[in-house]
C-alpha cells in the first residue's frame, strides 16, 4: 500500500498518473497547502521541505520497514523502479527518459510556477517579471515541441517522463501560451489526456473542487515563508 500525501496542484498530479497506470494500491491523504496542512509536524517527518507530494510505501521491495519518499521527481523514479513500469530497462532508452524528467524538475516546472505567479497570485503586477517567465515558459514549449516532432511520447514509449510533464501544460492558458503553436504538444496533450488513467486521475482531483484554494486568504502561508519558518 502507498500513502500518498496530496494536493491538486501539477506536481500531486504526477504522482496519481503514475498509481492510475499502474493500478498499484494506494491511499490518498489530503494535505491542504491553503489550510497548512504542509506544516503540520506530523507531515514534515516525510516531508521536510513542507512540500506535497510525498509518499510512504508501506511494503517497499525487499520487505523491512515503510520507506517514505519526498519530491515528485523523486517518487516517479522510485515509483517505476519499484514496479519495473515506464522507465526503459536499456541504458539509452533510460538515460533518454531521465534527462526529460529533471528537464521538468529544473526547467518547465519552476519557470512555469513563476508564471503562475507574477501573472495570478503576485499583489503587484511587474510586467518585467511577467513577460520574463511567459516567454521563458514559450521557449520551453518550443523545446518540448522540438523533441515531440518525431516520437509519440518524450522519450519514445510513454513513461514517467511524460508524466511528470504532462501536468504542468494542462494550464497552458494560466501560462500565456496556446497549443496551437505548438502541434506537436498538441498532439501528445490530446493524447495522454484521453488515457482512461489520466482521466481517473483528474477525477480523484475533482473531489477536493469545493477546497480550491483562496489565495488572498492563505497568501502567507503559500509565498512568504522565509528561513525563519523552518525551524
Amino acid at each position: 500500500m502507498i500513502e500518498l500525501y496530496y494536493w491538486t496542484t501539477p506536481n500531486g498530479h504526477k504522482i496519481t498518473l503514475f498509481l492510475e497506470e499502474t493500478n498499484l494500491p494506494y491511499e490518498l491523504v489530503p494535505i491542504n497547502i491553503g489550510a497548512g496542512d504542509q506544516f503540520k509536524p506530523e507531515f514534515l517527518q516525510i516531508a521536510p521541505n513542507n512540500r506535497i507530494p510525498a509518499i510512504v510505501d508501506r511494503e517497499p521491495v525487499g520487505g523491512g520497514d515503510p520507506i517514505s519518499v519526498f519530491e515528485s521527481g523523486a517518487i516517479l523514479l522510485y515509483l517505476a523502479e519499484k514496479t519495473g513500469q515506464f522507465i526503459p530497462a536499456d541504458l539509452r532508452g533510460r538515460v533518454e527518459t531521465l534527462q526529460w524528467l529533471f528537464w521538468q524538475m529544473g526547467g518547465l516546472g519552476p519557470m512555469a510556477g513563476q508564471n503562475h505567479h507574477f501573472n495570478q497570485y503576485a499583489p503587484e503586477k511587474i510586467p518585467y517579471a511577467i513577460n520574463r517567465y511567459v516567454n521563458e515558459t514559450a521557449r520551453l514549449y518550443a523545446v518540448l515541441n522540438k523533441q515531440l516532432s518525431d516520437r509519440e511520447f518524450v522519450a519514445g514509449e510513454y513513461s514517467i517522463a511524460d508524466m511528470a510533464i504532462y501536468p504542468w501544460i494542462v494550464p497552458y492558458e494560466m501560462q500565456g501560451q496556446k497549443l496551437e503553436d505548438f502541434p506537436n504538444i498538441e498532439r501528445w496533450f490530446k493524447a495522454i489526456k484521453a488515457r482512461p488513467a489520466t482521466i481517473r486521475a483528474y477525477e480523484k482531483a475533482a473531489a477536493f473542487k469545493d477546497q480550491a484554494l483562496n489565495i488572498e486568504r492563505s497568501r502567507d502561508l503559500l509565498f512568504n515563508q522565509s528561513a525563519n519558518t523552518v525551524q
